[in-house]
């Protein structure tokens, strides 16, 4: 008999010896028909580097290459994730058999990798075909029966569901996950067979009717909805039915009006909710109180109302989560309500309106939390101590922070950036900050990415310390500050920089070629109202990515860089308010502009013909130079060209018939005052049919106003002033849209297409199990230019600029030779602003319809022959700011002192003498009180009369006195009496 020593001996060898054979049988890594699928697959994949670990080097386990991982235990690939790996999508379909050595394949993601057909990869669990052109779901999918998700995301899916194949969804009975978001789908598809799905996204389709959504009332086990992007207008009452509900998201919809708060506050399960970007309104409802499982809170870009609730989130300790940006939040909120929530990691309140407060500091209280994210702007922050939110020496964990447009007075508070060493992003724009920029010799904040401290009154040199304290920058906003000095050089040490703004500051000096030459990242450079001067880009400039260039308002001089041709994808180019000179070179025709901007230089000659070759060019601004020579009619495209401004050059000669006028019909400005023109405004002006902005004035126009003028249906502003144009006014102006925007979209703050910094939304997203509440306030909005037009109102030369200059209109015909009566249909224009008719020859009475003007701030009618009585009812005109009919030939009583009238002096009315009443020094008389004026056609009459009767009234009289002297002459009997 065996001794059981022996025996237990052997079974230990035993052992040892089998786990020996598979740590030897898991050092071979994966399966080699695997690892041969796996290079047949690299193979079908386009460009050289991609999938380049697979194969390459001495690494021959392909479970630890890139995009692959293995079953721990077996070996297998269990897991591909080949997404944006396939290069070409117009190449053919992507060959599904290459996935049949993969038997235990679990999770397969082929999005945007043109896979049209599936074989039975009966293992599959996840499968990602997200972004194919899938123009129907593929009925392989079907067999695949063990799937528990499905993404077909961001295809051509569309029309009525079901679709084609649909029908087989009846044996995915273990579907969890289906993402059908970013298709076209106008309906729901029949779900009932899917009794385990848990997360259901139809997010950004085409479901704007709450009636398709009743089958989501059988799926009894959902806990992710997803909404949001359907246009939805009314929230579908089959949700309030889904108390299992864990997240749903509403976002960017139609939604307005109150909460429909009998079905919304069934839903006291959800732990994510998100009703952001819809018109939402009425204060929060008071059973969100209820949601006690509640993590995320996404309540931003609506109407809320009312005080935030002081006793809401000591009751909800769970949230991690708030978002109540830009809402209609009134009263005082104390962040001290928050205090016991300690896994609160976001928190995002960014008022619209100047009627919140929020208190940080009273009453005294220690936060259990950890922020990562803390945004609060324009609250008020501590209204009364206007000291910095205290408990934020207690956090140490922040990402991102936004205190911008607070009124919080003191030195840069560098102690954020010490304490919280990984902080990627501080915003403290316009919160008073004063003092030198200070920076610690021995610190490096690598993580940080983005500094804006813009807008306040930091003063002094910017320390070269500045690229070695934050070496990551991407973006860099020091603009509106008080800045001396010259800019370091260091500042092109930051190799990743992306956005620069240093304006409006008191930088002086030239700008380092180090600078043009080191930010080779570098995207957008404003350099706006300093006082550097030089040459701006050396021929070396190593700027290649650069899309914007701001130099304006500065003492820069000499012609053009030719640097700025290494700037290939420039689209906003801006050297106005300079010293630059001699000619617009040829060149700059070759960069792909989407606005130029040369105004207030010294340069000279022709526009050039490279212009030609601009045919995305929508905004060019000239003015103020001495260009001549004409405009050019053959080289000026206006095809593309929405804003045009000529102004103040020495351009001669007529307005040329420009060649692409037949598609000119996206201009809205165009601006060619104070030049040299001569000749008759041109009939073909309405062919600009969307015109919205035309300034001739200061010419020497001559001949009648053209009846096409009338054409320009939506026109906003005319100006015709100081030219030479004479007869009547037309009366067909009346007819023109003077004012009417309502059907406009904000066409003077045009954003640009090519927009910078329009990434950083995506730099600080909260994970959750929807991916929604990313925190897109922390971004930079896309650069915009903003159109902006001079114009005489109110005596006064106004510039109107981006969503003002929209509501602005206005007709300036003054200083000219027109004649004739003021028609009586210009008092139709009921939204005109400003109206000036002034050193003209018009005659007649002012028209009574003039009381309709019911927008008018300005009417100027002076220095005329107007006669006639003012009519009393302009007094009606609410919103006049100025008035004049000084020297005319007016008469009768000056208007009521009511209103707006109480406000004007004599110098309204002087050089009229017929004109009585106050505020004139003249008094009436009872006749003048009493009596109207004559109509103007009898006073013709008069007038006429008394001339026929002057001219034959001495003649006959003359005939008759010599007839009786002849008569007594010869008389005897006369003559006897004569005698007598």
């Amino acid at each position: 008999m065996e001794h059981p020593l022996t025996k237990c001996t052997r079974m230990f060898f035993l052992l040892g010896m089998v786990m020996i054979e598979l740590q030897s049988y898991g050092s071979m890594g994966c399966l080699e028909d695997e690892r041969a699928g796996l290079m047949k697959l690299k193979d079908a994949f386009d460009g050289p580097s991609v999938l380049s670990s697979w194969g390459g080097g001495e690494e021959r386990d392909c479970c630890k290459w890139e995009r692959v991982v293995c079953d721990n235990a077996t070996k297998r690939v269990s897991r591909l994730s080949l997404r944006y790996a396939r290069f070409s999508r117009n190449g053919p379909s992507l060959d599904a058999s290459l996935f049949l050595p993969f038997q235990e394949l679990q999770n397969l993601s082929l999005g945007y990798d043109a896979l049209t057909e599936l074989t039975n990869l009966t293992n599959l669990e996840m499968l990602h075909l997200d972004g194919n052109y899938l123009k129907e779901i593929p009925a392989s999918i079907w067999a695949l029966t063990s799937l528990k998700a499905l993404y077909l995301s961001s295809n051509k899916l569309n029309g009525l569901l079901p679709l084609r194949g649909f029908e087989g969804v009846l044996n995915l009975s273990k579907l969890e996950v289906l993402d059908l978001s970013e298709n076209s789908f106008k309906e729901i598809p029949s779900l009932d067979a899917m009794q385990s799905l848990r997360s259901l996204n139809l997010g950004y389709n085409e479901l704007n009717n709450s009636y398709s959504f009743k089958e989501l009332t059988n799926l009894t086990n959902l806990e992710m909805l997803h909404l949001g992007g359907n246009g939805l207008m009314e929230i579908p009452s089959s949700i309030w039915d889904l108390t299992s509900l864990k997240a749903l998201s509403l976002s960017r919809n139609g939604l307005n009006g109150l909460l429909p708060l009998r079905g919304f506050c069934k839903l006291v399960n959800l732990q994510d909710l998100d009703l952001s970007n819809n018109g939402f309104e009425g204060n929060l409802p008071s059973c969100l109180m209820n949601f006690t499982s509640l993590r995320l809170l996404e309540l931003s870009n609506n109407k809320f109302e009312g005080a935030i609730p002081s006793n809401l989130f000591p009751v909800l300790k769970s949230l991690e989560y708030i978002s109540l940006s830009h809402n209609l939040f009134e009263g005082s909120f104390s962040f001290g309500s928050l205090a016991n929530n300690s896994k609160l990691e976001v928190f995002e309140l960014v008022s619209d309106n100047n009627g919140l407060k929020v208190e940080t500091e009273n009453p005294p209280w220690t936060p259990l939390f950890q922020l990562k994210v803390f945004r609060l702007s324009n609250c008020k922050l501590n209204d009364k101590s206007r000291v910095l939110p205290s408990f934020l020496l207690n956090q140490f964990e922040l990402r991102a922070i936004d205190l911008s447009h607070n009124s919080i007075p003191g030195m840069i508070p560098m102690w954020l950036v010490a304490n919280n060493t990984r902080l990627e992003f501080l915003k403290l724009a316009n919160i008073s900050l004063m003092g030198p920029l200070t920076l610690d010799l021995n610190s490096t904040h690598s993580s940080m990415f983005w500094l804006d401290i813009s807008c306040n009154h930091i003063q002094g040199e910017l320390p070269s310390l500045i690229s070695s304290a934050f070496p990551n920058l991407i973006t860099l906003n020091l603009s509106s500050n008080l800045f001396q000095g010259s800019i370091p050089p260091s500042l092109g040490d930051l190799r990743v920089l992306h956005i620069l703004d240093l304006s409006n500051n008191n930088f002086s000096g030239q700008l380092p070629e180090h600078l043009v030459t080191g930010c080779a990242s570098l995207m957008y450079l404003k350099l706006s109202n300093n006082c550097l001067k030089g040459q701006p880009l050396p021929s070396k400039s190593s700027l290649t990515n650069l899309m914007a260039l701001l130099l304006d308002s500065n003492s820069f001089s000499g012609e053009i860089p030719r640097g700025i041709l290494n700037s290939s994808d420039l689209t906003l180019l801006d050297l106005s308010d300079n010293s630059f000179s001699g000619k617009v070179p040829d060149w700059i025709g070759d960069l792909p502009l989407y606005s130029l901007t040369l105004s207030k230089n010294a340069f000279e000659g022709p526009i050039p013909s490279g212009f030609c070759k601009s045919n995305k060019l929508r905004f060019l601004d000239l003015s103020w130079n001495n260009l001549s020579d004409g405009l050019p009619s053959s080289c000026l495209n206006l095809s593309s060209l929405r804003f045009l401004h000529l102004q103040r050059n020495e351009f001669r000669g007529p307005l040329p018939n420009f060649p692409s006028l037949v598609s000119a019909s996206s201009l809205l400005t165009f601006d060619v005052r104070d030049n040299k023109l001569q000749g008759k405004i041109p009939g073909w002006i309405n062919s600009f049919s969307n015109l919205r902005v035309l300034l001739l004035g200061g010419n020497s126009f001559e001949g009648p106003i053209p009846l096409q003028l009338c054409d320009l249906r939506n026109i906003s502003i005319i100006d015709l002033s100081r030219n030479e144009l004479s007869g009547p006014i037309p009366s067909c102006l009346h007819g023109i849209k003077l004012g009417d925007s309502k059907a406009f979209d904000d066409p003077f703050g045009a954003k640009m297409d090519g927009s910078f910094g329009s990434g950083a939304s995506d730099y600080y997203s909260y994970e959750n199990q929807l991916d929604v509440g990313q925190l897109s306030a922390f971004s930079m909005s896309g650069t915009k230019f903003k159109e902006a037009v001079e114009f005489i109102t109110k005596s006064r030369l106004e510039t109107y600029k981006g969503n003002i200059l929209q509501l602005m209109s206005g007709i300036d015909l003054s200083w000219n030779k027109l004649t004739g009566p003021v028609p009586y249909q210009i008092g139709y224009l009921s939204d005109v602003h400003a109206l000036n008719l002034s050193h003209n020859h018009l005659t007649g009475q002012i028209p009574e319809s003039f009381s309709n003007l019911r927008q008018i701030e300005s009417l100027d009618l002076s220095h005329n022959s107007l006669s006639g009585q003012i009519p009393p009812k302009l007094v009606e005109l609410n919103y006049l700011s100025v008035f004049t009919v000084a020297y005319n030939n007016l008469s009768g009583r000056t208007p009521d002192r009511k209103a707006q009238f109480a406000t004007f002096d004599e110098h309204s009315y002087e050089g009229n003498s017929l004109l009585c009443g106050v505020p004139l020094k003249r008094t009436c008389t009872t006749n003048e009180e009493m009596s109207p004026p004559p109509h103007p056609s009898h006073a013709v009459q008069d007038d006429t009369f008394k001339v026929a009767f002057l001219s034959t009234f001495w003649p006959t009289y003359a005939v008759a006195f010599v007839g009786i002297i002849v008569i007594l002459y010869y008389c005897p009997y006369h003559e006897y009496l004569i005698s007598m």
